[in-house]
């Protein structure tokens, strides 16, 4: 792939700052330009020369681009639309980063601009915002899902691909349909329980707030996602309410299932719920068997290149502490770090933390 391409963002944030210091590291030569709303962020990717054009407002520099990235919030892509292709050139390639695709591809297509769109979700992120906290290693390893509308090229298709691999990602091209309705079952809904379940024990808890202060392990495991921007999830639940509403609805019928065997005493069926829920669990590639219990980790950022994964252990192995599990983290919208190692101990934990940032590693 040649070196000297011109992309764009329309929004220099985490995502946004992370993919222009990905394209900085892995491509010299190319160029890159970026408008945010947020000026003092521009000036700071302008100075450490992650990019080389900040804009003001969006002008005729777009027109140069190869590649332009739409990185703003959902509804604010949606309405830039129409000031973007007053600019955009019919052979720039255009992409977004949105977390919902059916309604960017309901715009696009309203647009005409059809030929020239790719659907991009990169799964990966953090509770952290803005470009401040932007960093290459943001994709490595992580999911980025395609969602090319039909009248895009297999060519093109095939050169965006192969750009995101180029970035340290794994391209998985879906429908932008299949998308939504995927990621409102792995993401958007759980969000939605955690909130509800930790709203539920805020209404629950006594004056002198007892459940909040012994809240630990299971608790705070399955609600740490309830910390996320309120914003955001608001304008997801706007965005993809459809999906959300559907499988919030199946979800609440399971609620009155399982409610319905405790009621009853049914020990069989309640056997039976907690043990098909333990084994699919335990299929996942990063589960552990047995019922949920406190983690003892650490998440790291390591390059994707021979023998990073083996430094780690070996390092950790020769301090004399012992390793759970290991393992690289594909779908990181709300996990910092590309490794996650598991430890047995919990005063482990800040040892092996203070070891490898004494190597020069990225440890949460």
């Amino acid at each position: 792939m040649k070196n000297d391409f011109t992309c764009g963002f329309v929004g220099l944030g985490l995502i946004g700052g992370s993919i222009a210091r990905a394209l900085r590291q892995r491509y010299a030569g190319c160029h890159l330009l970026a408008y945010d709303i947020n000026q003092e962020a521009l000036q700071a990717a302008k100075k450490e020369g992650v990019i080389d054009l900040p804009l003001s407002s969006l002008d005729s520099h777009l027109s140069l681009c190869d590649y332009l990235f739409l990185c703003a919030p959902i509804s604010d892509n949606h309405s830039l639309l129409g000031e973007i292709q007053k600019y955009l050139s019919p052979t720039c390639l255009l992409t977004d980063v949105g977390s919902v695709k059916s309604g960017i591809h309901e715009h696009i297509e309203k647009a005409g601009l059809s030929r020239q769109f790719i659907g991009g979700h990169p799964m990966a992120g953090s509770e952290r915002t803005g470009y401040v906290n932007s960093k290459a290693l943001l994709l490595e390893n992580a999911y980025y899902i395609l969602t090319p509308c039909r009248e895009v090229s297999e060519d093109a298709v095939k050169d965006f691909r192969q750009l995101i691999v180029s970035l340290g990602a794994l391209p998985l091209v879906l429908s932008c349909k299949r998308h939504d309705h995927i990621t409102a079952a792995i993401s958007h809904l759980p969000h939605i329980v955690a909130a509800s379940l930790v709203n539920l024990i805020e209404r629950s808890d006594s004056d002198e707030g007892i459940m909040k202060m012994i809240a630990a392990g299971g608790f705070k495991d399955i609600t740490r996602i309830a910390s996320s921007s309120p914003g955001m999830w608001q304008q997801i639940c706007l965005a993809n309410g459809e999906n959300i509403s559907g499988l919030l609805g199946d979800y609440i019928e399971a609620l009155k299932e399982i409610k319905t065997q405790i009621d009853s005493a049914n020990s069989g069926e309640l056997y039976s719920f907690f043990d098909s829920a333990r084994r699919y669990r335990d299929s996942f590639i990063d589960a552990s068997s047995g019922p949920i219990k406190k983690s003892f980790s650490i998440s790291v950022d390591i390059a994707d290149e021979p023998g990073a994964l083996a430094s780690i252990a070996t390092i950790l192995a020769l301090q004399q502490l012992n390793i759970k599990n290991i393992g690289i983290v594909h779908n990181r919208e709300q996990e910092n770090g590309v490794l996650k190692v598991e430890l047995y101990q919990e005063e482990d934990i800040a040892r092996a933390g203070a070891i490898l940032r004494a190597r020069g590693y990225s440890v949460y």
